[in-house]
């Protein structure tokens, strides 16, 4: 078999899924703590037997004891960040699962400069969505991190060494390798 991937925060399973099948070889641990997301992911694996074979849905929230320690070629997380009470659980599960030399691919929201901000997102990237989805997206935005508090959360991981980008108007991401 090929590389053992994490996606953290799972959701439906879209990113296990485009992953195992660019990677026919890998396999993946897809976690989220909502056994009724997980229900979404376990029917779009079923229609696909070859790449549900290969993925393992598991219930949980963070911290998870019972995720193997240093373990994954591979770690992802969309869109779990911002959801998070305390920034350092998923750090310190990055830092605990992944091997050394494993890759890292954390996105997330990135908070607007101010409220101004925040409502053209929303009406730009949600404008013809319901009032509860637009109110959903606004509150996201505002939970999410600045790239500097990010960055000082890494520092506090010991992560430093990853890198963090601004890759959109609304979203940054965390990349790189687990020291060795």
């Amino acid at each position: 078999m090929g590389a053992r991937a994490l996606d953290l925060g799972c959701g439906p399973a879209d990113i296990p899924i485009r992953f195992l099948r660019a990677y026919p070889q890998a396999l993946c641990d897809a976690l989220d703590g909502s056994a009724a997301m997980l229900g979404h992911a376990r029917a779009a694996l079923d229609r696909l037997p070859g790449v549900a074979a290969r993925c393992r849905l598991l219930c949980h929230n963070l911290p998870c004891g019972d995720l193997p320690l240093a373990h994954y070629d591979l770690v992802l997380s969309n869109s779990l960040l911002h959801h998070l009470h305390d920034p350092q659980i998923l750090w310190r599960t990055v830092r605990e699962t992944a091997k050394p030399g494993a890759l890292v691919l954390v996105m997330d929201l990135m908070r607007p400069a101010s409220a101004a901000w925040a409502e053209a997102l929303v009406a730009t990237y949600a404008a013809d969505a319901p009032e509860v989805l637009r109110d959903d997206f606004r509150n996201s935005l505002f939970a999410a991190f600045e790239p500097a508090e990010v960055r000082a959360q890494l520092v506090e991981a010991g992560l430093e060494y990853l890198e963090v980008a601004v890759v959109s108007d609304r979203h940054l991401v965390v990349s790189g390798r687990l020291a060795g």
